[in-house]
This record gives structure tokens, sequence and C-alpha cells, in this order.
């Protein structure tokens, strides 16, 4: 099955439809010093102020055109004084106004071994704040799924960019191969480990007949899927089958 062809426009969208879920997780009437339980030893208060410093970071260096590192993200403690909603808001209002602006073929530093793109950018803000949209829900007691077409790409984001850029938590001993099932977008994809190394199989190569040998799979929907691979949920929340194990390898 091919892969979707997804674009700036449905980056965009995608950014401004959980960012209004966020901005009304914040408005919500929890505390902002409510404990996130996805995200031990933040509040909530911490959580917006963190994503604000990601997107004022962002903003800086995704339009400038250029392929050089930018300087680093700063990852300070809320200051006295500050309010994190403000913080949040100010910040999310000149992300989405940068990426507006940017074409997905300008130049831009990115930390993945693939194009110095800007449409890098737009699909990893996108990412960046369903995540945490969830996780600023979650503070609330309840959160919601993902988008599943957004959900998708996002298990597609881990297997092509998080891994392949050593971004990862789980074990790097492990090796066999992987296939994640989202039931909701008719999508499959193969993974095979080979300790530090990893590598994602194209699946418009791939013949109905053949047998991939999976030592693991995952499957349920791809909100699910994507949140466990974030760390949010365990696996389990998912119909899983073989050695288990290996689906830490993942984790990122």
């Amino acid at each position: 099955m091919s892969k979707p062809q997804l674009t700036k426009d449905f980056w965009l969208a995608s950014l401004r439809t959980e960012g209004d879920a966020f901005r009304a997780a914040l408005g919500s009437g929890t505390p902002l010093d409510a404990p996130v339980p996805s995200c031990p030893g933040w509040s909530l208060g911490d959580l917006a102020w963190h994503v604000s410093q990601v997107y004022s970071w962002v903003s800086g260096h995704a339009g400038r055109g250029v392929t050089e590192r930018p300087g680093g993200r700063p990852d300070t403690p809320l200051p006295a004084g500050v309010d994190p909603v403000v913080a949040w808001t100010d910040a999310f209002t000149e992300l989405v106004a940068t990426l507006d602006a940017v074409e997905p073929d300008l130049p831009a530093w990115n930390w993945a071994p693939q194009a110095k793109k800007a449409a890098f950018w737009h699909r990893r803000m996108a990412h960046e704040t369903s995540i945490h949209r969830w996780d600023a829900q979650m503070a609330g007691g309840l959160s919601e799924p993902i988008d599943p077409k957004l959900a998708g790409d996002g298990v597609t984001e881990v297997l092509d960019t998080w891994l392949p850029a050593g971004r990862r938590s789980g074990p790097t001993d492990r090796a066999g191969m992987i296939a994640l099932h989202a039931t909701d977008v008719d999508q499959v994809w193969y993974v095979r480990l080979r300790g530090a190394g990893v590598a994602l199989l194209d699946t418009d190569t791939l013949l109905d007949t053949d047998d991939h040998h999976e030592r693991a799979t995952a499957s349920g929907p791809a909100s699910d899927l994507v949140l466990a691979l974030f760390g949010r949920v365990p696996f389990d929340t998912l119909l899983v089958s073989g050695d288990v194990t290996l689906l830490r390898g993942l984790l990122i």
C-alpha cells in the first residue's frame, strides 16, 4: 500500500487543530500546577512553558533559508512571574505565522538524516503539538485520541526520522522484524531492528505473498500506536503478539 502524500496545508491544518485543543486544555479549569501524568515531574504550566520554548526556537530558525545548525534550544524552568498560558499563546501564534509563510522546499536545518528542508518543521510541529496536546489533556484526567491520519504519519515519523537519527530511549541490543498495524487507516509498517541499527522496509516493494518473518506484532488504532512509540501508553494497550520485548526497541 502506498504511503499517503501529505502536504504543508495538511500540516498547518493539523497544527491549528491540535493547537486549538491545547489552548482549550489550558483554559479548561485544570489548575496550572496540576501534574501531567505522562510527563513525570511536570505540571501543566511546566508543559505549556516547555512547548512555548520549542515553538519560539523553531520560529527563530525555520525561515532563515540556510541549513547551518542554529543555536541550542533553550530548556529552562518556568521563570517566576511568567504566565505560561500567555507564553504558549504568543509562541503558538508566532509559529503558525512563520510556518505559513515558509515554503516547504526552503532550505532549513533539521536534526534528522534527511533532506534539509522546511517541510521537516511543518511536519514536526504538527506532531509535537499533537503529542503534547494529549499530555495537556491528561492533566485534566481525560485525553482525546489523535486524528487517525495524523497519528498514522506520526508512526511513520518515528520510524523514518527519530529512529534513524539515533533518538531511541529503548534497548539497542535487540534484533528482529516487527510489524505495526494501524487498523483504522489500513496501514502496516515493517521495521527491522539490528541492535543499534534500524531499517524501515518500503511497503511499496513488498508483495502480499512475502513472508516477512516478523517476530513481534502490534495492532490497533493509529493514535494508540504513536502514543505507545512515544511512551505515553503501554504497548499492551494494543493487540500484541510474539516477542513483545522487541517493541521496546522502538521507543523514543
